[in-house]
Order: structure tokens, then C-alpha cells, then sequence
């Protein structure tokens, strides 16, 4: 039979997730291809591995084989919509009767495409750098989203009708993944962009989104767990680098907790445990977990470096800086995704090293900050902060006479917003200002001080500040801040000194209650 019906395809896409989430992911590949070409189910599915597998390797050629195969989708996603497609109609506005007129099959090609369109925008991003491009993922990202919103509409109309069938349920799930993914997504943008984004037709509603996917994650749909994950990367990841840095850890549990039943081998469920385990603060429990991920499976070795990242910063917060090492070593040599962060990172680390483990290691500090330069990249046209922080930081050692940094793995951490987590650890925060007030009496023992001196002496004392904050020694933090602000005019080269001072002191009134200072400082911070 050259087709397949909707309820097979789902049923054999629902077989191909679960082969994925247990780590079979060329069975999964195996099972979807054959109908690739014939069901929009199996192209959609096909697609999305294949595009997730080009955002964890982020080879060249990998990235373009998700594109030509996200093309390929969306032909023939494009062959089941309506011919008029909703979208397209002049009027745009979704009648009844237009609903009405919708097949079954319709309706899922529409929901089909929109997903498929949403991926192939996001690669066009990684691709390449020209701004036609830009443009071209931006209007495919609006279509993808007019679409969701029209499908949205058509939930809304068909709500009260009798006949649901399993099908149904289906589409419901996957205009609750892309209305809930769209709206928090949105809503992370700074204000001025979502205004503009909102006067072209978006909506970028926090709370729209979040209880969409919650609606979603709670569904059996086949995208109930596409809902969850992008739950979990909110809750684990993106509330922590763009929000106030509190994780709902509760939800994080509850949202895992059938999957990590279902799948106990499931490396994309072992390594979201151990993430909730260091952002709980148990290290040492989350550093088995990370193990356990990578002996889960051998195929995708990605998940094996995202397990690394992780390692490589536990055991920094531990100050285990040899381990810490190994990873940021292996990283540096295995994966593409930014190897200047990388080699500053192993760079880093190997400052913190005693002279002997140094020398063991064989490594050349030096040489390696002097790479960091020439490995930056580009991404949409645009270089990425945390690599051009790496890169501004690494110009001390440029010079025939390099000036040493100081803790520059400490202040990675703070880039990373690491003292946030090991913050949760009151003997591990200790022995971090152990290790700063150290090396603070050493450089106020420097007798000839270098150009970099005052800027060292205030990002000591931001990192000091941290440490006490999270002590609960709010009067010795605010102390801290409050000289790194005073020194606003002799800080030289690391302008972000202040202004984040500025923002950690607004933070360290808000948790005291102090709202109109609080508010003044982080005014002050932007």
C-alpha cells in the first residue's frame, strides 16, 4: 500500500518515540524512513531526529542533511493540507464553516507543517551568517506561527463537539506544544523586541505558554513529551540564565518522574535527572547519574559531552580541579559546539592547578589562551557573548608579557551563573571564599601593581560578595558591592564589573525586602 492511515501512522510514530527514548536511535531512524516520502507523521518524525542530531553535532554536513530533509517534510506535509490552507485565505480569519470543511487529515497536515517549518527556520539560524537568510527564518517562523494560531482557533471552535476520537486528541496536543513553546519562547525576549514582535502579531505571554504545555505534558498525546522537554529545559536551564535564577525543581521532578519510570535507561531521562540533582545542589548524587548517562549508550556521543559540560562544572564548584580538567579537556578535543569557550575553559581550570599538578598535565597555559582568539564563531551574524567574554579576557596573555588572570575559572562560573547553584552548599561556598580571600591578600601584598589592578581587585570583590550573599553575611556582601561601585571610574578594561555589581546589590535588597532600592540598583544596572 502506497498509504498509510492517520491512526497507523500514529501508532508507528508512537513506537519510533519510544525506541528514541530508549536510546535505539538508528532503530527509531530504521522504523520512520521507508514511509519518510508518504506520511507526514513519519516525516515529521524522521526530520526532528535528524535535526535534533545536527544541533548536538553541529557539523556542517549534519546541518544540511536536516534542512534538505526538513525540506523534504514539508512537501510532503504540504500534499495532505487543504489547497486553499487556512493560512493562505485572504480573509485569514477562520470561519465555522471553513472548519467545518477541514478534514481530519487536513487539520494534521496543517499542525505537521507548522512544526517542521519551526525546525527548518531554527537550523537557517545556525547555518549561516548572511542577513537573507535571517530574514527568510524570521518569515518562516511567523508562518509557522499564524498557523498554530489559526489551528488554535479551530480547537476553540471544535471544543463542544462529541465526536473526539484518539486522533483528535492528537492535534490538540500539538497546537498545545506549538501555542505554549511560541508564548514562552517569546516572552524571554527583551520588552523593546517583544513590543515589536507583538505589533506584528505575535504573543509572547509567559503564562499562556507555560500552561500550555502543562495542558500538553499532562495529555498522552505523541507530543506530550516534546511538551515536557521543553518544560524541563525551561525549568533546568533557561529560567536560570534569563530569569531570576530560581528553577521550579518540584515541577522539574514531578514532569520527570513517569518518564525516568518508563525509560530508567533512557539517557535523555538520566541526564535531566542529574541536572535537577546539581540544581538541588547534590553534587555528588548527580555526578553517578552523569555516569550511568554516558554508559547508557555509545551512539549519540553528544549526550556523552553534554554530560561532560556538566561534570566539568561540578566539579569546579567542588574545586576539584584536576577532574574538572580531564572534562574541559575532553570537550576541547571531541566537540564543535564552541571550542573557544572550551580552550579558555581548560585554560582557566589549569590556573587553578598547584605548580606540580600543573607541570603533570603538560599542558601551556599561555599557548592555550592564545588560541581562544582564532576559534570564535559566528551564529546568525552574530558572535556569542559568552565566547567574545573568553576572548576579551584571553588579550592578557597576547602580549610577549602576559599578565596572569586571576581566578579565571571563579569568574567563569560567575558568567555561568554558577554561584547561584553551589550557592545551595553552604561547605562549598566556604571554601570558594577561602580560595578568593586568599588570593585577594596576595594581590594586595603585589608591590608594583599592573594596569590590570584595579579591575582584578573589583571582580574579587563581586565574586566575594557572592559567597557571603549566599553565607546569609548580607551586611559583609553588600560591603563588597558597595567598593566595587565606588571604584566605578578606575576599572580599565572589564566594563561589566559595575553594572553587574550593580545588579547583584538590587538582587541582595530585593531578598531583603528593600523593594524602591532594589529597584533603583537594577534600574541603574541597565
Amino acid at each position: 500500500a502506497s498509504k498509510m492511515d492517520l491512526k497507523s501512522a500514529l501508532e508507528e510514530c508512537s513506537m519510533a518515540l519510544n525506541l528514541f527514548l530508549n536510546n535505539k536511535f538508528s532503530e527509531a531512524l530504521d522504523l520512520l524512513r521507508p514511509w519518510s516520502k508518504d506520511s507526514m507523521y513519519h516525516a515529521l518524525g524522521y526530520s526532528t531526529i535528524l535535526v535534533m542530531q545536527a544541533a548536538m553535532t553541529f557539523e556542517q554536513q549534519d546541518i544540511q542533511m536536516g534542512i534538505s530533509t526538513m525540506k523534504e517534510a514539508l512537501q510532503t506535509c504540504q500534499r495532505f493540507r487543504k489547497r486553499s490552507t487556512v493560512v493562505e485565505s485572504l480573509s485569514n480569519l477562520v470561519s465555522k464553516q471553513s472548519v467545518d470543511q477541514l478534514s481530519e487529515e487536513e487539520m494534521h497536515a496543517e499542525i505537521c507543517y507548522a512544526e517542521c517549518l519551526l525546525q527548518k527556520a531554527a537550523l537557517t539560524f545556525v547555518q549561516d551568517e548572511n542577513m537573507i537568510n535571517f530574514i527568510k527564518g524570521g518569515l518562516k517562523i511567523r508562518t509557522s506561527y499564524q498557523i498554530y494560531k489559526e489551528c488554535h482557533q479551530v480547537l476553540q471552535m471544535t471544543r463542544g463537539n462529541k465526536s473526539k476520537n484518539e486522533t483528535y486528541y492528537q492535534f490538540e496536543g500539538g497546537v498545545k506544544l506549538g501555542i505554549g513553546a511560541f508564548n514562552l519562547m517569546l516572552s524571554l525576549l527583551p520588552g523593546r523586541i517583544l513590543r515589536l514582535l507583538e505589533f506584528i502579531g505575535f504573543s509572547g505571554n509567559r503564562e499562556l505558554g507555560l500552561c500550555q504545555l502543562r495542558e500538553g505534558a499532562s495529555g498522552s498525546s505523541l507530543r506530550a513529551i516534546l511538551c515536557t522537554f521543553t518544560l524541563l529545559v525551561y525549568h533546568t536551564y533557561v529560567s536560570l540564565i534569563l530569569g531570576t535564577g530560581e528553577a521550579n525543581l518540584e515541577e522539574a521532578d514531578s514532569l520527570l518522574e513517569p518518564y525516568l519510570q518508563k525509560f530508567p535507561n533512557g539517557s535523555i531521562m538520566l541526564f535531566y535527572a542529574a541536572r535537577i540533582d546539581i540544581l538541588k545542589g547534590n553534587f555528588e548524587k548527580a555526578q553517578l547519574r552523569f555516569q550511568e548517562c554516558i554508559a547508557a549508550q555509545q551512539e549519540w556521543k553528544q549526550i556523552h559531552h553534554l554530560c561532560y559540560w556538566e561534570l566539568m562544572w561540578c566539579y569546579t564548584y567542588q574545586q576539584n580541579w584536576l577532574q574538572a580538567y580531564r572534562y574541559a579537556d575532553l570537550l576541547s578535543k571531541e566537540n564543535r559546539w564552541s571550542k573557544a569557550m572550551y580552550v579558555f575553559q581548560k585554560a582557566a581550570i589549569l590556573c587553578m592547578l598547584p605548580e606540580d599538578d600543573l607541570k603533570r598535565t603538560g599542558e601551556d597555559i599561555v599557548s592555550l589562551f592564545r588560541q581562544v582568539d582564532g576559534l570564535k564563531q559566528r551564529i546568525a551574524g552574530k558572535s556569542i557573548p559568552t565566547e567574545k567574554f573568553a576572548v576579551r579576557k584571553a588579550r592578557r596573555y597576547a602580549s610577549s608579557q602576559p599578565v596572569k588572570l586571576i581566578l579565571p575559572a571563579l569568574e567563569m562560573m560567575y558568567v555561568w551563573n554558577g554561584f547561584a547553584i553551589v550557592g545551595k552548599r553552604a561547605d562549598l561556598t566556604e571554601n570558594l571564599l577561602v580560595t578568593i580571600e586568599k588570593e585577594e591578600t596576595a594581590l594586595q601584598n603585589e608591590t608594583n601593581h599592573n594596569e590590570y589592578y584595579t579591575d582584578d581587585v573589583c571582580m574579587l570583590q563581586l565574586l566575594k560578595g557572592l559567597c557571603l550573599k549566599h553565607l546569609g553575611r548580607l551586611m559583609q556582601a553588600e560591603l563588597c558591592f558597595s567598593k566595587v561601585i565606588q571604584s566605578e571610574k578606575q576599572v580599565k578594561y572589564d566594563s561589566y564589573l559595575v553594572p553587574f555589581t550593580l545588579y547583584e546589590l538590587g538582587l541582595l535588597y530585593k531578598q531583603q525586602d528593600e523593594r524602591e532600592k532594589a529597584i533603583r540598583y537594577i534600574e541603574t544596572a541597565k
